[in-house]
């Protein structure tokens, strides 16, 4: 039983996972527990899992007098938990993180199930930080999570990522590349920072590949043609040829979603790390810094992008030592097959 899920950050190793189990165990039967409402709810059963749907949400934390319900929600799901578990009767639980993950993980635990969980930020989320005396094994992304598990728990995995990101071919061209990734859903202050600063990357003469994401493309794609269609820059809602896109870039502009950092270190790609201010306990921040201080990545603050982002981007690019010292320092920090480590721990605990 697998569980998990709010964002594309936990439901992507959740079926990861899943995928790995399947290759270890072709008969492994998996079920996925989700939040009703929520993108995981779609995305499962389009990667051919079965999910079952709980009606948990979140704590209302600015209106706390609107928990009452909440709490009553997450008594429903704790006894459907009860009676799926009953009815399936899974061998091991996976928690991913997430409002489901807290329920069913905590029911399971309960009824004498051992639980695995998957922590993907180098801040622990809240829900596995409840879980954690419960867990069996904690797999997590970065060094030093024993502030926040026991450390006898905590396996270093890395986070699952897009195996076939390792594909990506570089096609042969002079110049300089610099890749913008907005994120599926755009980064509005990375897009404001490229609009103001058009001129300066039509002049520079590098070639941008600037994802906009869907929400921004529309103005993103003005501000460009305003500037003269610069042929040097290609704007851009959605990457289809990612692997290629990464192969190509000497640097990347990146949110540091835990996803997209394993990727980077994956890749051994120089970065400019623009953290998200809007996520739970700022943890896009401490996933960065896990990098930074390993001299590893560069990191521009949210609130700094519009007038510091392009300029660094623009000295960073033509500095092929920095350049070589950051590629050197961030592939070290890779961890490999992340996805059938977790699975291989998954089996030793469904065997005990």
């Amino acid at each position: 039983m697998i569980s998990g899920g709010g964002t594309g950050g936990h439901i992507f190793p959740a079926v990861s996972i899943a995928n790995a189990l399947k290759e270890l165990d072709p008969e492994a039967e998996i079920l996925f527990v989700g939040a009703l409402g929520r993108m995981e709810m779609e995305r499962v059963p389009q990667a051919g899992y079965k999910i079952v749907g709980l009606p948990v949400r979140g704590f209302n934390r600015a209106q706390p007098w609107k928990n009452v319900s909440v709490m009553m929600d997450l008594a429903k799901s704790l006894r459907q938990v009860k009676k799926i578990i009953r009815d399936f009767r899974p061998d091991v639980g996976v928690g991913v993180g997430g409002y489901a993950s807290g329920a069913a993980m905590w029911q399971a635990s309960k009824m004498g199930i051992p639980i695995l969980l998957q922590e993907q930020n180098g801040f622990a989320g809240v829900t596995n930080k409840i879980l954690r005396n419960k867990a069996a094994k904690i797999c997590v992304a970065y060094e030093g999570m024993e502030r926040f598990f026991p450390a006898d728990k905590i396996i270093l995995t890395g986070n699952p990522v897009r195996q076939n990101l390792l594909s990506g071919k570089r096609k042969v061209e002079s110049g300089k590349n610099l890749l913008i990734i907005g994120g599926s859903l755009g980064a509005r202050t990375i897009n404001e920072a490229v609009k103001a600063a058009l001129p300066q990357l039509t002049k520079s003469g590098i070639h941008v590949v600037w994802q906009t994401g869907k929400g921004y493309y529309e103005k993103c794609k003005a501000a460009w043609e305003a500037a003269g269609k610069p042929s040097n820059i290609e704007c851009l809602d959605f990457l289809s040829d990612m692997p290629d896109r990464y192969a190509q870039a000497d640097l990347v502009i990146s949110r540091a979603g835990a996803s997209s950092i394993s990727e980077l270190c994956l890749l051994g790609k120089p970065s400019i790390l623009v953290p998200s201010p809007n996520v739970a306990e700022d943890h896009q921040t401490h996933n960065a810094l896990a990098l930074v201080n390993k001299e590893a990545a560069v990191l521009v603050k949210d609130i700094e992008a519009a007038e510091k982002l392009i300029p660094t981007a623009l000295e960073l690019i033509q500095d092929n030592k920095r350049l070589e010292a950051l590629h050197t320092n961030v592939l070290k920090l890779a961890q490999t097959d992340s996805a059938k480590r977790i699975a291989e721990e998954v089996m030793k605990l469904a065997r005990h």
